[in-house]
């Protein structure tokens, strides 16, 4: 099979012809039908964030199941399916206290670039290629955990469902599940991409009565109010990215404030633009190595509540076919979401596309029997 693969030590993705191992006990082959272009993709790519290599990347996809291995029981061949990146083991301290986007074994594996046990099914010739987040889907097939499979209804577009698979998820869980935005709130949003316009879009679907929009590409802050923002502040204008949403808010500040960027000066300007005893919730990822500088006394005296949130919070068996109901029902908007598809060959322009901002987001579509429920 054709799948894309980061070298070590490279800055771009190869196209190579890998073998795939059949399913273990417990894991299952997909033929994958989309699969949406992330930024956690690109941090891998700049360094941003380590992972072992060479790895076959691609995270955020959505196929139709080909093979069971043994003792599988959650899905079935024929099945359209989400991927979920992180298979949670459902027995781990925090999975039992109902926190799966924490489980331990889910972390483990993007450590080690294994899937769940440390098996690897990734082959070229005699050495393995590393899986990332146990999906790896930046590939015609992948073998996955049958605990990373989300099995969906079946009327819906394949590369709609999977950007389900981690943005859609991540922007609706870190409004529903993290800060559980009540109607009638004041929202910031810091960055209006893939990520970002969910973040907007769950806003607006809660009630929220204000929604800022806050990037530097006009054509973001466009689809920000596509997707329900009130209001938008253009990031390119000024370095001070509070006072825009202090004036917007009476001076008060917003009630909660989402950073979805993932860079220390943004994470601090979500902090400052959030009202006393309001939430600050960090979706963007930074690298390990960054840090993020705040004014000791400000932790007190106002009372913010400083969170991260992982995965949206979210619990992929029950989220995922919720959000795509709502999806159906015409409540949320996952349509303007894809601003261009790809087939695998060009995956780099679509990398480099993102890196230049012109993404909310890209897909790679694979041609195939069930691609009919794709738009070409």
């Amino acid at each position: 099979m054709k799948a894309a693969v980061l070298p070590e030590g490279g800055d771009r993705l190869e196209i190579r012809d890998l073998e795939l191992a059949p399913p273990g006990p417990g894991e299952a082959r997909v033929r994958i039908v989309a699969s949406g272009v992330c930024h956690s993709d690109l941090h891998v790519i700049d360094g941003d964030l380590p992972v072992p290599l060479p790895a076959v990347l691609g995270h955020e996809g959505a196929g139709v199941v080909e093979e069971v291995g043994v003792g599988v029981t959650r899905v079935q061949i024929g099945d359209h399916v989400v991927l979920s990146w992180v298979p949670s083991c459902g027995a781990c301290y925090y999975c039992g206290i109902g926190r799966p986007d924490m489980c331990d074994e889910a972390f483990a594996i993007q450590l080690l670039g294994s899937l769940p046990g440390g098996g690897m099914r990734l082959l070229e010739g005699p050495d393995e290629i590393h899986h990332f987040l146990g999906a790896s889907c930046f590939a015609e097939r992948a073998v996955l955990s049958e605990r990373a499979l989300v099995p969906i209804r079946r009327d819906v577009p394949l590369d709609r469902a999977a950007l389900v698979g981690c943005a859609v998820t991540t922007g609706y869980g870190a409004v529903m599940h993290t800060a559980a935005v009540p109607p009638g709130a004041s929202v910031a949003v810091v960055g209006a991409g893939g990520v970002g316009l969910n973040v907007i879009q769950a806003a607006a679907l809660a009630g929220a009565a204000q929604i800022i929009a806050i990037d530097r590409v006009p054509r973001k802050l466009d689809l920000a109010r596509a997707f329900g923002a009130t209001e938008v502040v253009d990031a390119s204008e000024s370095d001070d990215l509070v006072t825009p949403v202090l004036d917007l808010t009476g001076g008060r500040g917003a009630d909660y404030s989402f950073e979805v960027v993932g860079r220390p000066d943004t994470i601090e300007a979500a902090y400052g633009m959030t009202r006393k005893a309001g939430t600050v919730v960090v979706v963007g990822i930074a690298p390990p190595s960054a840090e993020v500088s705040l004014n000791a006394f400000a932790i007190p005296s106002q009372s913010r509540i400083l969170t991260g949130s992982w995965y949206g919070r979210s619990r992929p068996d029950q989220d995922i076919p919720a959000i795509l109901d709502l999806y159906m029902a015409g409540r949320l908007d996952l349509d303007r979401l894809i601003t261009q598809r790809y087939p695998l060959e060009r995956i780099n322009d679509a990398i480099d596309a993102m890196r230049r901002g012109e993404l909310a987001r890209g897909v790679i579509t694979f041609p195939g029997p069930d691609a009919k429920g794709v738009d070409a």
